[in-house]
């Protein structure tokens, strides 16, 4: 179980993080190689939890327990010595990174997990959901698309939805938040027109686990970000393959939803209330208007793709915005915050661990002779690119950590085959949205739970639209980074 934190710096994002984990009970050691920088660091802290403490959103009495659970060191084998996750928040100098860490490998036990190269991406992606969803943007959003659609008319409803997910995917805005905003408005539609429940997820999963994630080109999803720091490439790597793969992925998903519906409609399947299902109220007092809800999803596309900044910065941007605009939306600004931080841990050290043990499973002899079999494969490397990184997803049941370890232990060696790194980024990132959606998947598991469903009724269509149609979107993917590029 991780209960032992370590935060390397003591700056801004350090004293903050360290912050947060005490308020949840996690054991942090805060180090910086400067005594002053931990003493203002530890001040801040005492200042920042008073305040929270007079907001109301902690006890006064629990003041004491809290900054008990952080301790400050210069000493960096003190720091890391008994720790099960650490989290880097050095200044950005390569130089000094570079020795951290190799100090850290040396420093830390062989269970730790390292953050580094994704934190601050998984965190400002999930301050960002966090100011969308608070704020009733996300919401909004789904509302004004909702009410543009008739009643009466089954299939444009599930096109809506599928509608509602890629746009609000596109724009930043992660799968939880979408799931939090869309449910409470499709149920009631159901319900109404007498649809069985579970065709929900096929437009559901399409919008939010196939072109948005991997394939259209600028999506700041991170299976697309991740590639951009290993390849030296943009989010918009390789276009034409990204957009007509998306065409393609889009249109055959579709072309399934509505088979489901006729398949449904012959069984004489009607809506059901499930019966482990729990849903927020529709209704939000002042929700923000639809023009100031979707600024800064599009700020943050523009951000990244025109001006090509980097997803940190983006992100960073995107919640800056949010908090302008819907500032009289959120009721309480530090609580949002320091929720969209905690929200951070389980997917970035999910993520962590897959490429963790990746690695030592890259390691062992039997790895290297499976890859050296799977280079073989007859035709083309990026075909055997493909089915590797498609079966560490699947083996991992994450996309981003097959991909994560892909990566880490493959990518490098067709680089040195001179493929273009463009084709590396698109192929590789559209292969981790295939096996990873299998029934262990964690995700999988939860959305299933979210939307009150079992795997008997509703994998089926997650099983087709997340796997099926992504993996034969991925053939003509390979023929066209032949071809052209």
């Amino acid at each position: 179980m991780m209960r032992k934190i370590g935060i390397i710096g003591a700056g801004t994002m350090g004293h903050g993080i360290a912050e947060s984990f005490a308020m949840h009970g996690y054991e942090v050691n805060l180090f910086d190689v400067h005594l002053d920088a931990l003493e203002k660091a530890q001040s801040l802290i005492e200042q920042e939890l008073a305040m929270l403490a007079e907001e109301g959103l902690i006890v006064q009495a629990e003041l004491p327990k809290i900054l008990g659970k952080i301790k400050l060191f210069t000493d960096l084998k003190q720091t890391v010595g008994d720790r099960d996750y650490v989290i880097e928040c050095a200044p950005e100098n390569m130089e000094l990174k570079k020795n951290l860490f190799k100090q850290l490998d040396e420093l830390c036990p062989a269970k730790t997990i390292l953050a580094k190269r994704f934190y601050l991406v998984f965190l400002g992606a999930s301050l960002f959901a966090k100011y969308m969803d608070d704020s009733g943007a996300a919401k909004k959003i789904a509302l004004a698309i909702m009410s543009r659609v008739g009643k009466d008319k089954p299939f444009p409803m599930l096109v809506a939805i599928w509608v509602i997910t890629s746009i609000l995917t596109y724009g930043g805005v992660n799968l939880w938040v979408v799931a939090f905003a869309l449910i409470p408005i499709a149920l009631p539609i159901f319900k109404e027109m007498n649809l069985p429940w579970h065709l929900c997820l096929a437009p559901f999963m399409l919008g939010l686990g196939t072109a948005t994630m991997t394939m259209f080109p600028g999506t700041p999803a991170i299976q697309n970000i991740m590639p951009t720091k290993y390849l030296g490439t943009t989010a918009a790597a390789a276009p034409l393959i990204g957009v007509v793969s998306s065409v393609i992925c889009s249109v055959l998903g579709l072309y399934y939803t509505k088979w489901a519906l006729k398949k449904t409609q012959q069984r004489g399947e009607s809506f059901a209330q499930p019966d482990n299902l729990t849903i927020g109220n529709v209704d939000k007092v002042e929700l923000p208007s639809l023009l100031v809800s979707i600024i800064p999803p599009a700020a943050l596309l523009i951000i990244l793709n025109v001006f090509k900044i980097d997803i940190v910065y983006s992100l960073l941007a995107g919640t800056l915005l949010c908090i302008v605009l819907f500032y009289k939306h959120i009721g309480n600004h530090l609580d949002t915050l320091n929720k969209g931080a905690v929200n951070t841990i389980l997917p970035l050290v999910n993520t962590c661990a897959d490429v963790g043990f990746g690695k030592v499973v890259a390691a062992t002899t039997g790895f290297t002779i499976a890859v050296n079999a799977l280079m073989d494969i007859p035709g083309h490397p990026l075909i055997s690119m493909a089915v590797a990184t498609n079966l560490l997803a699947g083996l991992t049941g994450s996309g981003s950590g097959g991909l994560g370890i892909a990566l880490e232990v493959l990518i490098p060696k067709y680089q040195a085959l001179g493929i273009n790194p463009e084709i590396i980024h698109r192929i590789a990132s559209m292969s981790c949205g295939g096996l990873d959606t299998m029934p262990h998947n964690g995700a999988v598991i939860t959305i299933l739970a979210v939307f009150g469903l079992t795997h008997k009724t509703g994998y089926k269509h997650m099983f087709a639209t997340c796997v099926v149609v992504p993996l034969i979107t991925l053939v003509p993917a390979i023929m066209m980074a032949i071809l052209f590029y």
